[in-house]
């Protein structure tokens, strides 16, 4: 979502300030500002569109003096109310130009704040919700002249989420407050750094610390002080950064969205590392599974579909009832969660807000709670009671693939071990022994990279598509198409293959391309019946299969071979070529493949 950076300290700014902003370029946005104090004066600089649009700006302003100040914030928004332009990008300011805010997150009552406002004489102009901020710390600083007391009193009457910076051209400090939204705080020799995702203070600080919800940090170049709702102190674990930068560089590929397909037999390996020991699985999960009657699984978009897969796997090896909820519907729908349930939130950054709500209702409900998550540190991963961590390395790509396969992976690791608590016996061995292999088998399928873009150059025109899967491929296809449609802006829809005739049958002409998932399982010869069905009403097949055969090549117009895997598996191998299909056809299309039009990393307002 929208990115926040802050800097204070002995140095320029802004050099960190728009440096950082390019680093979390990856997340989405429309607009980018920055805002400098120097000469007991505020600076802003904001534009339409990319970072480099704003970088050129600063440089060609006349006053560029006025932005060589040593405190600033800086900020890269997703537009969630009123268009991407200008006036509503942030820095925002208060009247007098005396306090600015980036804000990420939603003011959900801004429109009576904005009325109570106008009604004391503001002039707000833009038609942000994040604008009115601004002015509510105006109106308490004008009356005690204290930042940090008027942004307390501020955030009171907010209600909603926010990741916040607050700077005043009268008091060299930084006022951050978080809820619900990520902030961390980067330390170093007399400055300090501020910022919304710790790949922006990368080659900056290895020392940060994780603002909790309803906290607040009073910064200054030498020292921090971060206080509770209630004003009371809190002593804060500094924690240590591995993430270098060389992992966010895409050594040589075109995009990191295809660096991050072609990394994943390694990702799996991390996902896998250190967890499996001499056949038994070791995940430091410390809470009672023993008891746990029902699983929930709940995500949001790819994480989703990792679910529905988690499903399938969990309830054929460990043999528990599995539900799996949109995690943007679960808090909403007052769910029946008992104390014997396990919640398990999945989300690549740990950060999704849907998820995190719904996390925190099942908490509120009393279940047992577990993060499958990417991102060391993610608000997600310090609120479950225990967790895996994918270890697959920073995902800059706004479409995810290897977090989708890691997650998959991740709960196959976690049906096994539930298998192993509820049994008191070491896992098949046939099943853990293809586990390991699958990287490989991943490597050979990632070899056909040129012959899927060869396909690719055949259908990169069409209008629409349709992904079709039965049983634990079912998924596969809904992941499949939401590739297809985030990265190139083809229509397209995943179903199960069944339901195919119970309407999309009806869109089936000779110019509409049919993705069949048909792996030589128990279902195959079902899915060749649907197959059959859309040959005979003029549609083009394109077959991911491991065993091709003389019915299917008179079927498929295409077939993709991958290696053969256990049933459990099949999703990892077989979403590997959806992925290269995608990322070839938005590429030969010539657009923008790490980062799709409206689209953002990390959702973080709902």
């Amino acid at each position: 979502m929208c990115g926040i950076v802050g800097y204070i300290g002995n140095r320029e700014a802004l050099p960190f300030l728009i440096g950082g902003l390019k680093k979390l370029e990856y997340r989405g946005y429309d607009s980018a500002g920055v805002c400098v104090k120097h000469a007991n004066a505020l600076h802003v600089v904001k534009e339409k569109g990319k970072v480099a649009t704003l970088e050129s700006a600063v440089s060609h302003q006349n006053n560029s003096m006025a932005l060589t100040g040593t405190a600033g914030i800086a900020h890269t928004r997703w537009a969630t109310h009123g268009v991407p332009n200008q006036i509503n990008a942030h820095p925002h300011v208060d009247c007098k130009k005396e306090i600015a805010i980036v804000h990420n997150g939603i003011v959900e009552n801004y429109r009576s704040l904005k009325e109570l406002l106008k009604k004391e004489g503001h002039e707000i102009i833009s038609d942000t919700d994040s604008e009115i901020i601004a002015h509510l710390v105006e109106t308490f600083y004008s009356q005690s002249g204290d930042l940090e007391k008027s942004v307390a009193k501020a955030l009171k009457l907010i209600e909603g989420t926010f990741g916040l910076l607050v700077i005043c051209r009268r008091e060299d400090k930084i006022i951050a407050a978080k809820k619900s939204s990520p902030l961390v705080i980067g330390l170093g020799n007399h400055e300090m750094f501020l910022a919304s995702d710790v790949s922006a203070l990368l080659g900056k600080t290895k020392k940060i610390i994780y603002l909790e919800d309803n906290e607040m940090a009073v910064i200054q170049k030498d020292g921090y002080e971060v206080k509770s709702a209630n004003g009371a102190i809190v002593d804060k674990k500094i924690h240590q950064v591995s993430l270098t930068l060389q992992q966010i560089e895409k050594r040589g590929y075109k995009h990191f969205m295809l660096k991050e397909i072609f990394e994943q037999p390694e990702a799996i390996e991390n996902v896998l590392r250190g967890r499996i020991n001499h056949g038994s699985l070791k995940l430091g999960i410390d809470i009672p599974l023993h008891v746990v009657e029902r699983i929930i699984i709940t995500g949001c978009g790819t994480s989703w579909h990792s679910a529905l897969i988690g499903k399938y796997i969990i309830e054929k090896i460990a043999g528990i009832l599995v539900e799996v909820d949109y995690a943007s519907e679960l808090r909403y729908r007052d769910p029946l969660i008992k104390k014997n349930d396990l919640v398990v939130a999945i989300s690549q950054s740990g950060e999704t807000a849907d998820t995190l709500a719904a996390l925190q209702e099942a908490k509120t409900k009393g279940a047992k709670t577990i993060g499958i998550v990417n991102v060391v540190g993610s608000t997600i991963a310090r609120q479950v009671d225990g967790g895996i961590y994918l270890h697959a390395g920073p995902e800059i790509g706004v479409a995810s693939t290897k977090a989708f396969t890691c997650q998959v992976a991740a709960l196959a690791l976690f049906a096994l071990h539930l298998r192993q608590v509820k049994t008191k016996k070491a896992p098949d061995k046939k099943i853990v022994e293809e586990l390991t292999k699958l990287p490989q088998k991943i490597r050979t399928v990632l070899k056909q990279s040129e012959k899927i873009r060869t396909l690719a150059k055949s259908f990169k025109d069409s209008k629409n598509f349709l992904y079709l899967g039965r049983n634990i491929n079912f998924p596969v296809a809904l992941e499949g198409a939401l590739k297809l449609k985030e990265i190139s802006y083809i229509h397209a829809e995943g179903y199960p293959a069944a339901e195919m005739k119970h309407g999309p049958i009806a869109l089936i002409d000779q110019h509409m391309p049919v993705v069949f998932l048909c792996p030589k399982d128990g279902v195959y010869q079902k899915v060749v019946s649907n197959m059959e069905e859309i040959k005979a009403r003029g549609g083009t097949i394109i077959a991911i299969t491991n065993q091709r055969d003389k019915k299917l090549a008179a079927l498929a117009k295409h077939i993709i071979q991958v290696p053969t895997t256990l049933d459990y598996f099949s999703p990892i191998i077989n979403v590997i070529p959806l992925q290269l299909l995608a990322y070839h056809i938005a590429d030969l299309k010539g657009l923008n493949v790490d980062r799709p039009r409206n689209l953002a990393k990390s959702v973080t307002v709902e």
